[in-house]
């Protein structure tokens, strides 16, 4: 039986950064054989050794006996353009916002490349990484407040060789300037009680404080949108990722203007507010 074919037929969530079975199985070979990850039909030829048939055979053992998700099985994910070191200290880059990084911010953010980026709730600093190397003439700040997720985005910084990006231990933006932020990242913990109590088994392999985020997912992104407000400059924009907890969202914010945006590589619940359209009357709750 194919590896394809095993991980297919193992009742698996597919919700880690591959879409598939095949992306999956792909992904372990070239990692039990040691190849590039994106070695191509060229090695198809090639025969395979007793040794790398043992370790995909190890891999799937994990992958289907304990669900460990595949990136935490190899050690890295590929996000947008660039491949980050991964384990158990932060969530496997998945974001959908890294789309809004290969865009350029555009059209939300026309003044010319961003003075200062914030990845807020950064976890292993995929995001911010991504921004920093895409724009490298802008300052950006990976920030969390788990110190063991931080030391992870601090790896991940030091092996790209991103000089233009710093990790800061904060809780949210209390140590970000006033209106200091051209562009603020945020992908905080949204996952409400009844996702958590329902979650697939792959994602309890993850950091619980990184997902859990009270009965409506939003108990972080209430203050996250006050301290945005205090801390984007006048032309500054949020992109905030909320997930299935988007409905809450606007259930409590009936005045908040918020676009949701389609993305090209699937996600939802991702929406981008202007620093102007965080006034008093749309911060007000429910």
């Amino acid at each position: 039986m194919s590896t394809e074919t095993t991980l297919a037929e193992a009742d698996l969530c597919f919700g880690h950064g591959y879409a598939d079975a095949h992306d999956e199985a792909v992904a372990l070979v070239l990692g039990a054989a040691e190849l590039d990850p994106f070695t191509g039909a060229e090695i198809l030829d090639r025969p395979v050794t007793a040794a790398i048939y043992d370790q995909v055979e190890e891999f799937l053992q994990r992958r289907i006996g304990e669900r460990v998700p595949t990136a935490y099985i190899l050690g890295y994910a590929a996000l947008g353009n660039l491949f980050f070191r991964c384990d158990s200290r932060a969530l496997v880059p998945r974001s959908p916002l890294h789309a809004i990084i290969d865009q350029g911010y555009q059209p939300w953010y026309s003044l010319g490349a961003p003075g200062r980026i914030v990845d807020v709730c950064c976890g292993g600093g995929s995001l911010g990484l991504l921004a920093a190397a895409a724009c490298p003439e802008s300052e950006v700040l990976l920030l969390d407040l788990d110190s063991a997720a931080l030391s992870l985005a601090e790896e991940n910084r030091v092996g790209l060789n991103i000089a233009n990006a710093m990790c800061l231990q904060t809780d949210l933006l209390d140590a970000v300037d006033s209106a200091s932020v051209d562009v603020l990242l945020a992908n905080p913990p949204y996952v409400d009680g009844a996702d958590m109590a329902d979650l697939p088994l792959e994602y309890l392999h993850e950091p619980r404080v990184a997902l859990e985020a009270g009965p409506d997912g939003l108990d972080l992104v209430h203050r996250l949108l006050r301290e945005a407000a205090r801390v984007l400059s006048p032309g500054g924009v949020l992109f905030l990722e909320v997930g299935n907890s988007a409905p809450a969202l606007e259930e409590s914010y009936p005045n908040l203007p918020m676009t949701w945006l389609d993305l090209p590589f699937g996600g939802h619940g991702v929406g981008v507010l202007s620093r102007n359209e965080l006034d008093d009357q749309a911060l007000r709750r429910r």
